[in-house]
């Protein structure tokens, strides 16, 4: 029986950023340095897949520093954490190894430094995202305030609106950030922020690559995890730039799921990226399936080259 065409557009850049890559290294780094086994602190980064193949060479996954024994390093993820998370391990001498996407890191010090100024900050984010609680918890609570809607942002009530500064979680959506923003200097013209907004250049590059594509393609595959921020956003994006059917598939095996009412006739043109934490090989594996069942045409869809590098802490270099 011969195999329906479809048009199989690859979005570039995809995958994984320089904050992922470098956390993934640290791991790596750490297990060669001080063998196995060495302590990671939460999901190094939202991907089991990525998760996994760490464990295999020696990473053990924990919730909270007082899990992992003194003897051993603990690695922080690339979210970031409270300053209460690496003073307890101070506390208790272990090696500690700061994975924190350096992106994550400038936010944090802006809100030391808005927050040492005197100014209250209102972070842009969502609830219980570790990258928002590790953001919270940079200054005390009570000089802190989470918007997550627009409608907290007309809502939000503050003690001295002259004295205000706000800070945003990576990786939102750009265009809902703006819309939040524009209401909060509205309401208070005097609000202070970063020169440039601090979602992060990858998730800004991933969603102007599913803008694009969101033209030309009936449906959109995002390959990442469901707790992926930075993935979910793009699922958002697409639907929200027309297109009819976006989809977020943690890995090939999913994709049988959309595969069963998937009409190659009627929707020929097919998007497909990755979140930042999602590896190539998820990608790659995701193709060679839908080659088994279509004759795919593949065009590269690329709408900005990725140059960026940061460097692995001193202590690993």
């Amino acid at each position: 029986m011969k195999k329906q065409k479809i048009n199989l557009y690859l979005a570039s850049p995809r995958g994984f950023c320089a904050g992922v890559d470098r956390a993934v290294k640290i791991v790596e780094e750490s297990i060669k340095r001080f063998g196995s086994p060495v302590y990671v602190r939460h999901e190094i980064v939202h991907n089991k897949d990525v998760v996994n193949s760490l464990a295999r060479i020696g990473a053990v996954f924990v919730d909270e520093v007082n899990e992992a024994p003194t003897d051993r390093p603990i690695i922080f993820s690339a979210h970031g954490v409270a300053k209460s998370v690496m003073d307890e391990a101070k506390k208790r001498k272990m090696i500690y190894i700061d994975a924190t996407c350096p992106l994550v890191t400038k936010v944090h010090n802006e809100t030391i430094r808005h927050y040492n100024l005197g100014r209250h900050v209102l972070l842009i984010g969502h609830k219980n995202h570790v990258e928002v609680i590790g953001t919270m918890g940079q200054v005390p609570k009570n000089n802190i305030t989470l918007i997550e809607t627009e409608e907290d942002a007309y809502e939000v009530k503050v003690d001295n609106p002259d004295n205000l500064a706000f800070a945003t979680q990576t990786t939102l959506s750009i265009d809902d950030t703006s819309k939040i923003l524009s209401i909060l200097k509205s309401r208070f013209p005097n609000i202070k922020g970063p020169s440039s907004e601090d979602i992060c250049y990858a998730t800004t590059n991933r969603q102007m690559a599913v803008k694009s594509m969101s033209k030309i393609c009936d449906c959109i595959l995002v390959i990442g995890a469901e707790n992926s921020s930075n993935s979910v956003r793009l699922v958002e994006v697409a639907l929200s730039h027309g297109v009819k059917k976006a989809i977020l598939i943690p890995n090939e095996n999913k994709l049988d799921l959309f595969l069963k009412k998937f009409d190659p006739l009627k929707s020929p043109n097919i998007g497909l990226t990755a979140g930042a934490s999602a590896p190539e090989t998820l990608v790659q594996m995701l193709i060679s399936k839908l080659k088994k069942d279509f004759e795919v045409n593949f065009i590269d869809h690329e709408v900005i080259k990725e140059d960026v590098k940061f460097n692995l802490p001193k202590i690993l270099r």
